[in-house]
Parts: C-alpha cells; sequence; structure tokens
C-alpha cells in the first residue's frame, strides 16, 4: 500500500496512532526494493522490455493454442542491494519475466488467477549464475517494448490494513478484505497513508501495492480452487503462504499500460523460493 524510509513511516504512525498501536504496525512493515527508471549515472539491476538473455537450451515462453509471451521485464539478483529483502532470493543469477500481454490476439485471452487453463500466460525464469546465456529475438509475432533500465532503492513497504497479516494482528475476526472497527481503518489514517504514497510502482519483495484487493487473497482463492469465498475459513491461512516475487506497473518509459493504469503480480510460497521453483509462482493482475 505505501514504502518509504522507516523514519518517514514511523512518524506517520505515531502522528495519528496510539503509542502501542503504532508500534504494532510498525513491527508489520516488510523490507521491499523498489525499481525505478535509471539514469546513466544509476547502477542498473534489471531492465524493463527489451530482449532477453536466455540460455541455448531455453525455450521461448509460449501459451498453447494463443502463442508466445512477451518479455516484460529482468532483474540481476547479484546487482540488488544485499541484506535487505526479507524473501529468499537467490544471491545470483536473473529472473525474467513473462506475459500475455495481447499482442497476438488483440487482447481476446486473459490471463486469470481463478483461469487455471490461462495460468502458462505468465511465468518467471530463472537464469543461474554463471550459466551461458544470450540475447534472444523476439517471435516474429510480437514487438518487444522499448529497453528501460531499473535502478534499485531499498524502502520499508506497508501493507493495507485488510491485509491478511494486518487484520490478523488488529482484529482477527474481521471478515477478511474487508475494513474493520480499528484505528488502522480510520479513515484519517488511510487517507494519510495515500497522501504519503499513492504509486504503484515496480517492486521486488515487500508488501505488494495493490491497486484493488489484496493480491495474496486472489492467488490464494485461485490456489483453493478458484470458487473460495471471501468468509472460507481457510482463505487467511492459504493467503499467508504467498509472498510477492515482484510487482511490475504500468510504465510510460517502456510503452507499458496494463489495462486502465494496472499492474502485474508475481507471487511465490517461500518454501518454492528456496528451492527455486519459480514454475510454481502465481500471476495477477490488477487494474483501476
Amino acid at each position: 500500500m505505501t514504502h518509504g524510509s522507516s523514519e518517514e513511516l514511523r512518524a506517520l504512525a505515531q502522528q495519528y496512532l496510539s503509542p502501542e498501536t503504532a508500534e504494532r504496525w510498525l513491527g508489520l512493515l516488510r523490507p521491499g526494493v523498489c525499481l525505478g527508471v535509471g539514469t546513466s549515472s544509476d547502477k542498473a539491476v534489471g531492465q524493463l522490455g527489451g530482449l532477453p538473455r536466455l540460455p541455448a537450451h531455453a525455450e521461448w515462453p509460449w501459451w498453447d493454442g494463443h502463442g508466445p509471451l512477451s518479455f516484460i521485464a529482468s532483474v540481476d539478483c547479484s546487482m540488488l542491494p544485499p541484506g535487505v529483502l526479507d524473501i529468499d532470493l537467490p544471491e545470483e543469477g536473473c529472473l525474467l519475466f513473462f506475459y500475455f500481454d495481447g499482442q497476438v490476439d488483440d487482447g481476446d485471452a486473459l490471463v486469470l488467477p481463478e483461469d487455471p487453463e490461462s495460468w502458462a500466460g505468465a511465468r518467471v525464469l530463472y537464469v543461474a549464475g554463471g550459466e551461458v546465456a544470450m540475447e534472444r529475438a523476439a517471435p516474429e509475432e510480437l514487438t518487444p517494448y522499448p529497453a528501460v533500465p531499473l535502478a534499485a532503492r531499498p524502502e520499508m513497504t506497508a501493507a493495507e490494513p485488510w491485509h491478511p497479516r494486518v487484520r490478523e494482528a488488529f482484529a482477527p475476526e474481521a471478515p477478511p478484505g474487508h475494513r474493520y472497527d480499528h484505528p488502522v481503518c480510520a479513515q484519517e489514517f488511510l487517507e494519510a497513508l495515500w497522501d504519503f504514497d499513492g504509486s504503484v510502482g515496480h517492486q521486488i519483495g515487500g508488501h505488494a501495492h495493490p491497486v484493488q484487493n489484496p493480491v495474496e487473497i486472489e492467488i490464494a482463492q485461485a490456489a483453493l480452487g478458484g470458487d473460495t469465498s471471501w468468509d472460507d475459513p481457510r482463505l487467511p491461512d492459504e493467503a499467508g503462504d504467498w509472498v510477492l516475487l515482484a510487482q511490475i506497473d504500468s510504465e510510460n518509459a517502456a510503452d507499458m499500460m496494463w489495462g486502465d493504469c494496472g499492474a502485474l503480480y508475481w507471487l511465490i510460497r517461500p518454501q518454492d523460493l528456496a528451492e527455486r521453483r519459480f514454475e510454481r509462482a502465481m500471476f495477477t493482475w490488477q487494474c483501476a
């Protein structure tokens, strides 16, 4: 929901919450790496668009019956600020993100978490450190996005109060995904958070910044079968089993627009991340 320095977020919490509530809320912050468009003086940690570097044996990701996926972004794990994140990313190697963006079929087929047949429309590939990889031309059906370098900025991230972990801390009996009667849901505090930082942005790790509902709930519903109701008692625990791997916002510099100024999200279970099972990452997207 919000990202910034620890000092800025502490000052914000202390202004609107009681000392005890502020400390509990601050304890739920998570470190993330925000990615912004880099300049010539920045150290690039990856890029939006352009062409991916793939090993010779790797096939370009394809959604059977639909077509090739577009290359969205790459992140060089070795270039990320060390010791910042609380997720078990590899220390070396590159993460490559692909998505079926509608170029091939004029947006007819959608990649949706509730539709398992569409899950092949979003992928994460991991190229291990030391593995030989070369730039790969895109399939002729695709027009690559302009290459835009990304620079990294470590920040703390705060989740919205209806995020499963925040709800569990302050109102465990409240229905998932809804506002509840507590100071962290007070309109004054919410407006202060939105005014502090209303942008989604590009990010690795930390709390996701959803455009709509918590993305963890969308993924949990899909993992539980797709038609899981919001009041299913399994939903909070399942949502808590997923962490943000990456979010990619709409970006003018790269000619990327996801729906109506939306964002793409890849989430993964910590155990799968530790085992480098990036093929098990799940995807969702949201727009205004």
